[in-house]
């Protein structure tokens, strides 16, 4: 299971530097969901808004577990998460895999793989 997860991370890692020409981190890779799920790109963000692009990924990534669940769009098109369970409590790399888990689910769910 670990050999699969390593191989279609690569698979997500070399998508996007083939994108972008550029090899992403997590935090990038969650910048580019971020902005996605926004639907409404723009050339600048402030840094609270990259801020918030990422916290928008982190809850879209984790609505697939239930963890949260849209509420809304605000009239800026901003949308709005409220949190439906806890989270796990896990060390920092268990939580890298956590979202590394979600951000392969999602590449394939929305047909980027």
């Amino acid at each position: 299971m670990q050999s699969e997860l390593v191989a279609k991370w690569q698979q997500v890692v070399q998508k996007i530097q083939q994108d972008f020409n550029k090899t992403p981190d997590v935090n990038a890779i969650l910048f580019l969901i971020g902005m996605r799920e926004f639907g409404m790109p723009r050339a600048k963000f402030t840094k609270e808004e990259k801020v918030e692009l990422m916290h928008i990924a982190v809850c879209r990534l984790l609505s697939t577990s239930g963890f949260y669940e849209l509420e809304g769009i605000d009239k800026d098109g901003w949308p709005h998460w409220k949190s439906t369970k806890k989270l796990p409590n896990i060390d920092m790399l268990q939580q890298e895999t956590f979202l590394r888990q979600h951000i392969i689910e999602y590449f394939e769910s929305e047909g980027l793989l």
